[in-house]
Formats: C-alpha cells, sequence, structure tokens
C-alpha cells in the first residue's frame, strides 16, 4: 500500500520564507494525483519533501504504512521505494539509453537477464527501443526526458514522482504522453504524484486533481467536479478559460454593470455577484434572441473551433463555437449570445476571495 499522509508540516527556506504551514493531505493508494497550480505555489517543493529531498520543520510524512519523515526518524530516498522524475533530465550523458536505464536494477544487483528483459519492456513502453545504444547527446530532449521516466518504472516502484516531466516535449509528442503515463500507471497499479501547471494535462490523466495556490489547497476533487464546479475563483480562473461579470441581482434577473442588459436568474440570492462562463458554454448567432446583444469584433479560426470575441457595451465577453460555423460569422456584425451553463459568485469587492453561492 502507498497512500501518502501529510500531517501536520510546515516548511520554512533559509531566508526564513514559509511556503507550507501546517499543511496536511492525504493522496489515495493506487490513484493518480496531480497537483495543479502557479510558479511557486508549492507543489514541487510538496513533492520533494514526499521523496525524501526536502525535510520540514516540523510534522510527520508516511508512506503506507511507514513513518518516511518526523521528529523522531528520517527515512532517506533511497529507502522509500519511490521513482522520481525530475524537471530537468537528471540522466548520465556517459552512459548508454540502455545503461541509463539499467542503473537502478544494477545497483540493487538484479540478475542480467532479468535486467535485459525489464529493460527491453521499459523502453518499448516509452518508444525508445531504437536508441538503447545512444549516449544523451544524440538524441532530443525530449527524449531524453523519456529516458527519465523509463528509468523511474524500471525498477517497478510502488510510489511513482513526476515533476512536469512533459514540459520538454513538442505538442503531439506531449499529448500522447499523457495517455501512456496513465496507461502505465494502470498497468504498474501504482500510487502517482503529478506536478504540472498545465491544466490540460491534470484533466486528461487524473484521478483526482489538487489545486494550490500560495502553499494554500484551495479545492480537491476529480477532474470534472475542479472544471464544472470550481471552489473560489481563482480555480475557475486558472483551470479553463473563463468569463467573468459583475452585476447585481434583482427581480428574477442579473443586470450586468456597465453592460446595461440583464440575464435571468432564478435563484434565492439577492445583492452583488459575479457571473463565471466559460466560453464554450456560450451559445452565438446572428438571427434576432438571446440574452445578450453585442458586436463581434473578432474570429480566431483554429480549425475544430472559432474563438471569438464579442463586445457588449465595452466589455469584452470570449465565446468558443464549433469550428464548422466559421463561413456563418462576420466580424463588425451584431450577435446574440446566450449562457447555456454559468456559476454566480457571491461578490465582496475582492477579486480574489470570490466565494461560489450557488
Amino acid at each position: 500500500m502507498s497512500t501518502i499522509k501529510i500531517d501536520n508540516i510546515t516548511k520554512q527556506f533559509e531566508d526564513g520564507f514559509v511556503l507550507l504551514e501546517n499543511f496536511s493531505l492525504v493522496f489515495e493508494d493506487k490513484k493518480f494525483t496531480t497537483l495543479l497550480g502557479p510558479s511557486g505555489c508549492g507543489k514541487t517543493t510538496l513533492l520533494r519533501l514526499i521523496a525524501g529531498f526536502e525535510k520540514p520543520m516540523n510534522g510527520e510524512i508516511s508512506i503506507g504504512n511507514e513513518i518516511v519523515c518526523s521528529a523522531k526518524s528520517f527515512v532517506p530516498p533511497e529507502k522509500r521505494n519511490i521513482g522520481m522524475v525530475f524537471q530537468s533530465y537528471a540522466i548520465w550523458p556517459h552512459m548508454t539509453v540502455y545503461e541509463n536505464v539499467a542503473y537502478p536494477l544494477r545497483i540493487k544487483r538484479v540478475p542480467k537477464n532479468i535486467i535485459r528483459e525489464k529493460v527491453e519492456k521499459v523502453l518499448d513502453t516509452v518508444y525508445l527501443s531504437q536508441y538503447a545504444k545512444s549516449v544523451p547527446s544524440q538524441i532530443s530532449g525530449g527524449q531524453q526526458q523519456r529516458v527519465a521516466l523509463a528509468r523511474a518504472l524500471v525498477a517497478e516502484p510502488n510510489l511513482l514522482l513526476l515533476d512536469e516531466p512533459l514540459s520538454n516535449l513538442d505538442a503531439k509528442l506531449r499529448e500522447t504522453m499523457r495517455f501512456e503515463i496513465k496507461g502505465i500507471q494502470k498497468n504498474f497499479n501504482i500510487t502517482v504524484v503529478y506536478v504540472t501547471h498545465d491544466q490540460n494535462e491534470a484533466m486528461a490523466m487524473s484521478d483526482k486533481v489538487i489545486v494550490l495556490n500560495k502553499g494554500v489547497v484551495q479545492q480537491t476533487g476529480s477532474p470534472i467536479e475542479i472544471y464544472r464546479n470550481p471552489a473560489n475563483r481563482f480555480v475557475a480562473d486558472f483551470v479553463g478559460k473563463v468569463n467573468f461579470l459583475r452585476g447585481e441581482v434583482n427581480d428574477g434577473r442579473i443586470e450586468l454593470i456597465g453592460i446595461s442588459q440583464s440575464i435571468p436568474y432564478d435563484g434565492p440570492y439577492t445583492g452583488k455577484v459575479v457571473i463565471a462562463v466559460r466560453p464554450e458554454n456560450i451559445d452565438i448567432s446572428q438571427q434576432r434572441g438571446g440574452m445578450l446583444e453585442g458586436t463581434l469584433t473578432t474570429i480566431f479560426y483554429l480549425g475544430d473551433v472559432n474563438d471569438c470575441r464579442v463586445d457588449i457595451n465595452g466589455e469584452t465577453i470570449r465565446v468558443i463555437t464549433d469550428g464548422f460555423g466559421y463561413d456563418q460569422l462576420s466580424t463588425s456584425s451584431k450577435v446574440y449570445i446566450n449562457f447555456k451553463e454559468f456559476l454566480v459568485y457571491e461578490d465582496d469587492g475582492k477579486d480574489d476571495h470570490i466565494k461560489i453561492i450557488t
């Protein structure tokens, strides 16, 4: 079992800066959990604490039934039965791809025939079999990152820690590797903790997403929960694209501030609110009728979608529509939009502290 329990830890750096304070969290056994957040939010520090490369000031960390860090004990990284892939490649330049991947098994004195079998299998999994005899300088950066991934997997660890392992791959290979890593996690039946600031990676790969900001957990949930029911404005803004509009509830409608238009609202709340609506949840038409009326200012044709901007009395709203409708839209024309789905937030006047109320 590789359930990870973080209990009341504090991490303070030499300059006195405290990033994680009285921090507690649980990572479920055999689940793919992603730590998602902007740079400096604490996700890599948390990963390094789990791995044993950093020590907290206080608190306790356990992996499975073993306490690996506490006031009384500390288990070094090499004794924690983990595999880790760093953001940098951290592979040995003087060794071939095969030798790099085989190294964790050789230091454990695994028989040569088993080493060969395991290395060949994992190299095939990450599409590097043809580069087994190459040294790192002879392969691309993306291929070097896959060497690091293969080396972490070859010893079949109970826990795999990944710190933005796809950041140096091109877009198509990055997309392919997302599903490969998820498939590997299922095949190996291991616990994975994955660090990224890329919401697409988090959505595609995770069983659970933990959104961090400034060392504080903002929300924990499945990808669909995080995306469709963000706990606050930060989560709504960081995970996906979103339009925010301020308004005030009045007689079954929300009067949009600065727009002089309104939308229907049947919720029980009154007073100032903020509406959050994702661009793909907006219908746009040049036929009269709709919640709001505006002018289509720009259309960006991206093949599968149209990425549009609509001006409503000086307020710009982003709308993403089906790419097949590109020829049916024209800039500078009057358009009508409907919100298929939106969230309403309480507006306390502080952009970073807007809470969902319905």
